[in-house]
């Protein structure tokens, strides 16, 4: 399908999608620029895209891929992908790949997830049968037994290793304990989150001679998002240029970021995609421009994903962060953010994940765990004053620290993705 002029885009969506003739029905007869049109509200888009009854679409659903996405916040939401549209998605994405690093002959594990109508494992395979490269296949898939994966990565000599950070850190987590290592792999490839600083030191252990990489940016609802930038920085991605336009508006005003560093919201129009009209379409994620004129940008996380007790907030990056801080020599090796409410206030506990057990010290805290558990507290309440202040209050109880194995960080049932935050607290 060829990329569509954006004039006929707009015309057509308002033509044939009752929801987007709605949101553009105060807007003139021709519209020629994407910062005239509003950008899309979120929770309307979705209430408009059911299985029953759509006021989204732009035609029936009689031929298409149906997947389900928001898989760890709200309810589960549906994209539909005509055939064309998706033989173009995952076409563009294996292109993609080749940047990335893939190269002729390379043995691609995939262990992303499949089912219950979850689109990572079939559009990554997908997207290596459509790569330009020549590469061996092995859909393992993320719910196979990791004694069995082992097994097969192993004896397939496997060169890449595709799935999301959590379950190659799982991998990892398994390698470690029982001793092992698989110095043949020599790409790991994440996707579906990002990779923590703090993940390095494991996935090195049980992987000595490979290099993490992005697999790429894209999303099963907004589409194709960035191609992998090779570098120091995974974060780092280019626009899928021509197939979609990608915009950062600033989180106040809703206007176009074009400085280099300044973060914003990322919002995205796919060019291609007619079925389910993706134009102006807020991603859920912050990023900056590191290189305006090539498109290229950094992703600096959820834009919602933080926590909030009583009056202090913090984002998760800038926790990871200063944990990394405190921690010099590596010992975490995965972060979870708990909120738990009791005695009538709120209260942050740190679920921080270590390689080993962190109880084979004796009973109760060993001692250098308890003094990085400190610095770790120490640390935070430095970079957020408000926090000592609103516990001196009694208003919000002090910064906890638990230590747990890495197989005792909680993830997502149906995807295996890391719960960066988890609030426990009662909301009814």
């Amino acid at each position: 399908m060829p990329v569509q002029q954006l004039t006929e885009l707009i015309r057509f969506v308002r033509r044939n999608s009752p929801f987007y003739r709605e949101l553009y029905a105060g807007l003139p007869d021709r519209v020629d620029e994407l910062t005239d049109l509003p950008v899309v509200p979120h929770d309307a888009f979705w209430r408009a895209n059911t299985p029953r009854n759509n006021s989204l679409l732009t035609g029936p659903l009689d031929e298409a891929v149906v997947f389900k996405s928001g898989g760890t916040t709200g309810a589960p939401k549906f994209s539909v992908y005509t055939r064309e549209e998706w033989r173009e998605f995952t076409s563009a994405f294996g292109g993609g790949l080749v940047e990335a690093g893939l190269r002729p002959g390379h043995r691609v594990a995939d262990l992303f997830y499949a089912g219950e109508l979850y689109a990572s494992f079939t559009f990554i395979l997908d997207s290596l049968h459509r790569t330009p490269v020549a590469n061996v296949r092995l859909p393992i898939g993320g719910g196979a037994p990791l004694e069995s994966t082992v097994h097969t990565l192993a004896e397939f000599d496997v060169d890449v290793i595709a799935g999301t950070t959590t379950t190659l850190c799982g991998l990892a987590d398994h390698l470690v304990r029982n001793g092992h290592q698989l110095p043949d792999v020599r790409i790991l490839f994440f996707g579906g989150e990002g990779l923590f600083e703090d993940q390095r030191p494991l996935l090195r252990k049980a992987f000595p001679c490979a290099e993490a990489r992005s697999i790429g940016y894209a999303g099963v609802d907004s589409g194709l998002l960035g191609q992998a930038v090779p570098g120091p920085d995974p974060r780092i991605h280019r626009a899928f240029t021509p197939y979609t336009v990608v915009e950062i508006l600033d989180e106040h005003t809703g206007e176009p970021v074009t400085r280099e560093g300044v973060a914003g919201r990322v919002v995205v129009t796919d060019l291609r995609r007619r079925l389910m009209p993706i134009v102006r379409y807020p991603v859920g994620d912050r990023a900056e421009w590191t290189d305006a004129a090539a498109g290229h940008f950094r992703i600096l996380g959820r834009a919602e994903e933080g926590v909030r007790m009583g009056a202090v907030s913090l984002y998760t990056q800038d926790v990871h962060d200063l944990v990394r801080a405190a921690d010099p020599t590596g010992q975490v090796i995965g972060t979870q953010l708990v909120v738990r409410r009791w005695d009538g206030r709120d209260g942050l506990v740190l679920r921080l994940a270590v390689d080993g057990d962190p109880t084979a010290a004796g009973d109760g805290e060993p001692s250098d765990l308890g003094h990085l558990a400190a610095a770790i507290a120490k640390e935070i309440l430095a970079a957020r004053p408000m926090y000592a202040e609103e516990v001196e209050a009694a208003r919000i109880h002090p910064i906890a620290v638990e230590w747990v194995r890495h197989d005792g960080l909680v993830v997502n049932a149906r995807t295996g993705k890391l719960l960066r935050v988890i609030d426990e607290r009662p909301h009814s």
